[in-house]
């Protein structure tokens, strides 16, 4: 077999990766959430740093990605202070639900690199988040096919 068109992998396959896509709502985020992109980019450098000692180009480039990413959610972050005793949901608040199964669940709402719903955090610019914001204890919201009404919020 001819290997003139084989081209040999030297990793530069992975030194021009697209970024990853910033989302265009605006980057509000709690201040766990800002401590956690803080911590985000100092395991990045450090990863970094670590790839550029053993030659690791793709490592590299895969890591130099994530840091362009965090840096820049970094730098456009807007913290929203926590506002204790709020009688409506808004940003940060913990709000839990009585779906009409009789089942209870519990949400924060969070920025978007927070999220995690199998952690009880949820995007602010998610439906139901946005179908939660502003509404208080003993409103009834829509869960997919479910029904919810609030009946705590923290």
């Amino acid at each position: 077999m001819s290997r003139a068109f084989v081209r040999e992998a030297d990793g530069s396959e992975f030194e021009d990766l697209p970024d990853r896509p910033v989302s265009s709502h605006p980057n509000l985020v709690t201040a766990e959430g800002l401590s956690w992109i803080d911590a985000q980019i100092a395991d990045l450098r450090r990863r970094l740093a670590d790839a550029g000692v053993a030659g690791d180009r793709s490592e590299a480039a895969r890591v130099s990605r994530d840091l362009r990413y965090w840096t820049r959610r970094r730098a456009t972050a807007q913290v929203v202070a926590d506002e204790p005793g709020a009688d409506r949901v808004r940003f940060g608040s913990r709000v839990t639900l009585e779906k009409s199964d009789g089942r209870e669940v519990t949400y924060r709402i969070v920025g978007e690199d927070e999220a995690d719903p199998t952690k009880g955090t949820l995007s602010y610019v998610s439906p139901l988040a946005q179908a939660l914001m502003g509404q208080t204890v003993g409103e009834t919201v829509s869960m997919g096919p479910l029904q919810a009404e609030i009946i705590a919020i923290a």
